[in-house]
């Protein structure tokens, strides 16, 4: 191997830990809010619907971040845009180390929301350039949402251990902080894929909304809010809902978030081989009337029920979010792919913010949360009739296929690929 190829494959390396290593640390925070709401509803004496905060907040900074600033990775750089994002999200970590309302923590988390806006597009942005397939582009996006996947059972347990040894749940905060820092420098080091020569695509607001005016960009964007809406009534409200169960499987109570997250990143690192045994069209149908199952199974027959298919359901979302947006991102040029990155990442935020805050006044309106895992549910039913007429129809397929051909036909592949390319539907 020659002195070039090592320092290109070298590079790729550290672009894939960087990579995976932000994907992990975001979901330690955000994915934790389930852990830390019953605790700020306790030591700030508020409502369901005021605790809501801690997940609305920092999901409405990131889907306005995502919205006025998606085309800053394809404008400036994906370098320059991860380590924008990075510096504002790790500020924003570290000052938790010195709050003490929950009017500064909502605010601080807010500022993490903005970084997380600005890292994630220029993140997701960098797929398509590493990527030399739509097939290798949607095996990656798996790849680092199974990171994602367990950065999401790291950080419950942290706040799990803070809280038996007595400390704050806000040092989970801090320490993200810490490996924020390190991605800095790792960011700093690595060398990014160079823009194709001459493209500076249009900025701004109204031009990342012009999107919309695609059916391909709008049906995504509806089908990805739709599962956002399902995954986060899961993570937010599933250990208060559980918390009312008493019956004789009670000591599983504590442990169904942590079942969840761990199906869920179990699934995620075995997406690729799900998605070389079926048309990724069916798969997702087929996966998203199983999620609808198990809600539909949980209101049925109660908590006790709950207790088991509401963490099971995190088998059957593994793979539906990181290919809804692998999906919806390839069906765009590379040169659009930070704002389309920032519209599908502000729908993202924007469901995960409305949908609990919705279930929230729904649960305190009726006065118990199974309420508002009934209204879950009807977002699972939406969702699982999306993925259906997607599958039937196979526009989705055609556009994908085409844009192959104009994208990624003749592309070189990285000189050490990432990971290994799933076939093409």
């Amino acid at each position: 191997m020659s002195a070039q190829s090592t320092r290109a494959a070298r590079n790729l390396a550290v672009i894939r830990a960087l990579t995976c290593l932000m994907f992990l640390m975001f979901a330690m925070t955000s994915d934790a809010v389930g852990s830390v709401i019953p605790k700020i509803i306790s030591e700030f004496h508020l409502s369901m619907k005021a605790a809501s905060a801690f997940q609305y907040a920092p999901m409405t900074a990131m889907a306005v971040g995502a919205l006025l600033l998606g085309f800053l990775a394809d404008r400036i750089g994906r370098k320059q845009t991860i380590i924008i994002g990075l510096a504002l999200y790790g500020a924003g970590s570290a000052l938790f180390a010195l709050g003490s309302t929950f009017g500064q923590f909502v605010a601080l988390l807010a500022l993490e929301g903005l970084g997380v806006s600005v890292f994630k597009t220029g993140a997701l942005a960098l797929v398509g350039d590493v990527s030399g397939s739509t097939a290798q582009h949607t095996s990656l996006m798996n790849l680092l949402e199974g990171f994602f996947g367990i950065g999401s059972i790291i950080g419950p347990a942290i706040v799990a251990m803070l809280l038996t040894d007595g400390l704050s749940w806000k040092w989970l905060y801090v320490i993200a902080s810490a490996i924020c820092a390190l991605l800095i420098v790792l960011a700093l080091i690595a060398q990014y894929p160079p823009a194709r020569p001459g493209e500076r695509p249009p900025a701004g607001l109204l031009h990342t909304l012009a999107l919309l005016r695609d059916p391909y960009a709008l049906g995504f964007s509806c089908l990805i809010s739709l599962y956002v809406a399902v995954e986060v009534a899961i993570y937010v409200w599933m250990p208060t809902y559980l918390g009312f169960y008493h019956g004789s499987l009670i000591a599983f109570v504590p442990y169904a978030l942590t079942a969840f997250f761990a199906l869920r990143a179990a699934g995620r690192m075995l997406g690729a081989w799900v998605l070389s045994k079926f048309s990724w069209a069916t798969a997702l149908a087929l996966l998203s009337a199983a999620i609808l199952g198990c809600f539909a199974g949980s209101l049925a027959v109660g908590a006790r029920a709950g207790l088991i298919l509401l963490p099971l359901s995190g088998l059957f979302m593994s793979v539906i979010y990181p290919t809804i947006n692998s999906k919806g991102i390839s069906g765009f040029p590379k040169s659009e792919h930070g704002r389309v990155s920032g519209l599908l990442l502000a729908f993202t935020a924007l469901a995960a913010a409305l949908a609990p805050f919705a279930m929230g006044v729904v649960s305190d309106t009726y006065h118990s949360p199974k309420y508002g895992f009934v209204l879950a549910t009807g977002f699972a039913l939406l969702l699982a009739l999306g993925l259906a007429v997607n599958a039937f129809t196979g526009a989705a397929i055609r556009r994908l296929r085409a844009m192959e051909e104009s994208e990624y036909a003749g592309a070189a592949a990285p000189p050490q690929p990432l990971v290994t390319p799933a076939p093409t539907p």
